[in-house]
């Protein structure tokens, strides 16, 4: 009878411990899927983690008309308000971070940001890495060069042996990398695309490749750089803006559902009439 009685002590002992075990002994996970269609395996919910801090951290680089200071020292720009307005639906306050445009990945990951918010370019390479947000704005890559160089530098081909310059990991770096003219040149890395602009200022470098929507806003006639232009017909690629989050983030979820709503009210559309920019359809 002791032993028997033993037996069933030492058994409901071993069940009390499973239980424990199972309530708070294991990680909740929770089987998530990214806007890419991947799926992972999620430990936390990043939209918990963004309104629980009660705030979201974007990181950006200085680009005009998406993130700047203008000439009365506001901080602001489309993708700055654009950022202030979804901040405000999530009931959350946006904190702005300048960030290397080249390790933005990294500095995601590392939570230091929890978006990248700054006219990314949408490529596969990226969303492999990330999650990101549906399409939100129409770019291209053209070439900036100075007004005394038009004569000579006309198309691609006449850049294949000049001294080009792009921001680091940035789509005008990939653009010169891939073509086969520009493939051939000399090509140096700034941090920032406003960097490029200074190159071909000070004649340090012949022509920068780099968005469109930021040559548009800063160069030529009216502007601090009046003396650059962009190349006619060397528009190198059509692409489109996206929010980096990190993969299998269901904020970059919430914040497509909100932004489909700022264009259906008409802000969207509002801020890119007033940044001179186009939507991505």
């Amino acid at each position: 009878m002791k032993t028997k009685k033993l037996l069933a002590l030492m058994l409901a002992g071993a069940m009390s411990l499973a239980l424990l075990a199972g309530c708070g002994g294991q990680k909740t996970e929770n089987a998530g899927t990214d806007n890419n269609g991947d799926t992972g395996t999620e430990t936390a919910s990043d939209l918990a983690y963004v309104q629980d801090n009660g705030k979201m951290v974007i990181g950006y680089t200085v680009y005009e008309p998406m993130n700047y200071t203008d000439e009365n020292g506001e901080f602001t720009g489309f993708d700055t308000e654009f950022a202030k307005a979804v901040c405000e639906k999530l009931g959350v306050t946006p904190e702005f971070v300048e960030i290397n445009w080249d390790t933005k990945v990294v500095e995601l990951d590392a939570k230091s940001i929890d978006c990248i918010w700054n006219g990314m370019t949408i490529t596969d390479e990226l969303k492999a890495n990330i999650a990101i947000s549906d399409p939100y704005v129409k770019n291209m890559q053209v070439v900036v060069i100075k007004d005394s160089n038009k004569d000579k530098f006309t198309d691609t081909a006449s850049l294949s042996g000049a001294n080009l310059v792009a921001e680091a990991g940035s789509a005008g770096q990939s653009t010169i990398e891939a073509d086969e003219n520009l493939s051939q040149a000399n090509l140096t890395t700034v941090t920032k695309q406003t960097d490029a602009l200074l190159e071909i200022e000070s004649g340090a470098s012949d022509a920068a490749v780099l968005d469109w929507t930021l040559a548009k806003s800063m160069i030529g006639e009216g502007t601090d750089f009046a003396d650059l232009m962009m190349i006619d017909g060397a528009e190198l690629s059509v692409e489109e803006y996206g929010i980096g989050f990190r993969k299998g983030s269901d904020l970059c979820t919430e914040v497509n559902k909100i932004m489909a709503e700022l264009v259906q009210d008409g802000t969207l559309p509002a801020l890119a009439e007033k940044y001179g920019l186009s939507l991505a359809e």
